[in-house]
């Protein structure tokens, strides 16, 4: 199927031998899924890298050959958007441990010949983007000029600049923090623990059987929760009935009860339950408070743009502002602009008007610049 504005729209595939992960264990060979949009410039300075959040993957804009859903940030890639693929060459990669193409528990062991499953090595953002930055390598581009993504897409921003400072030229992290909170990572616990509960689970060895789709299920509706406001699920929903239910029973009363089970129906049939356990603990471990962010062996010269927004309560405002603290004392080039808005976390992926007012200047101004 042709994108009126980005053509057909085709995932690649990359392969490198071997990846020694932090914890100093290795995947071998390791596979990367991934989609550019845009030219590339002779000179290969006009190339963003966009990260994305836990459940993404490399689809993040157009529509594929044969679908016909947009990729999950559409709404800020392409032709005259904030991320401008008439100037800019946009690139967006599976994570490892993902499912969407990058290899993960559901992948081929080459020793067994069965899918990993819990016999995958645990990874972190810093292995997640070791992975990018291979990609970045073998796509021949030496700096990136920027670095954005939201939620752990930001974490991936921020390991960026800690790991590869002389890589990139300016970041922007968007709804995201240094660190998770207890609150936050007892969300995912809370998500772990219903899928592990199901009997289906077997260990995370169920690849030739069942997927533990019931409790994968209850994982995403916790999670789609926290997504959304107090507001913007009175807005969406308030305390309406289904039509063809009748009240007090235990089936999907309420439109927000039927909401919730149709997005966790959904997600079964695109996600492995196992890469959910193994992404949410990358997140949950992931760790550069404390003055950690900045490397202090290395020069950092990266301008940053930070995004956040006011009814966001996954990861509220004070988080973004912390980032722009750190970078202040360590003399970084910062912006902090909070936006106001009802949608909660989903708002990156929905607030196109007010994030393409600061991400478009700024992208132009560091291009500009040089």
């Amino acid at each position: 199927m042709k994108n009126a504005s980005l053509g057909t729209i085709n995932t690649q595939y990359f392969k490198f031998s071997e990846l020694v992960l932090e914890s100093g264990k290795k995947i071998s060979p390791v596979q990367v899924a991934y989609e550019t949009y845009g030219t590339l410039n002779d000179n290969k300075t006009n190339a963003i890298l966009i990260t994305h959040a836990f459940s993404g993957d490399a689809h993040v804009a157009g529509v594929k050959e044969g679908e016909n859903k947009p990729g999950w940030w559409d709404i800020m890639i392409g032709p005259g958007k904030a991320f401008d693929t008439d100037k800019y060459f946009v690139i967006c990669s599976n994570v490892i441990g993902g499912c969407g193409g990058t290899t993960g528990p559901s992948s081929i062991d080459p020793k067994t010949s069965r899918p990993y499953g819990l016999n995958f090595p645990m990874i972190t953002i810093a292995d997640m983007v070791n992975v990018q930055k291979h990609l970045i390598d073998f796509l021949g581009i030496d700096k990136l000029l920027c670095v954005s993504g939201g939620s752990m897409g930001g974490m991936q921003v921020l390991q960026w600049v800690n790991s590869f400072p002389e890589k990139i030229i300016s970041a922007i992290p968007i709804a995201t923090a240094m660190k998770h909170s207890p609150q936050q990572i007892a969300f995912d616990e809370v998500g772990r623990q219903a899928i592990m509960a199901d009997p289906d689970w077997n260990k995370g060895d169920y690849y030739d059987k069942t997927q533990p789709e019931r409790g994968l299920s209850v994982a995403r509706m916790i999670g789609h929760i926290t997504y959304m406001s107090d507001k913007s699920m009175e807005e969406k929903f308030s305390r309406k009935l289904k039509e063809d239910k009748a009240p007090f029973s235990f089936s999907a009363d309420f439109e927000v009860e039927g909401y919730l089970r149709h997005r966790g129906d959904s997600f079964v049939k695109r996600f492995d339950a196992n890469s959910y356990l193994y992404i949410t603990k990358a997140m949950d471990h992931f760790d550069l408070s404390d003055g950690k962010l900045i490397p202090k062996d290395k020069k950092v010269d990266t301008r940053f743009l930070v995004i956040g927004f006011e009814s966001d309560w996954l990861y509220p405002a004070y988080q973004l502002r912390e980032i722009i603290q750190c970078l202040k004392i360590k003399g970084i080039d910062a912006t902090y602009c909070h936006i106001k808005s009802h949608y909660g976390h989903d708002a990156f992926l929905l607030e196109k008007e007010e994030q393409t007012k600061l991400i478009k200047p700024f992208l132009n101004r560091v291009y500009n610049a040089g």
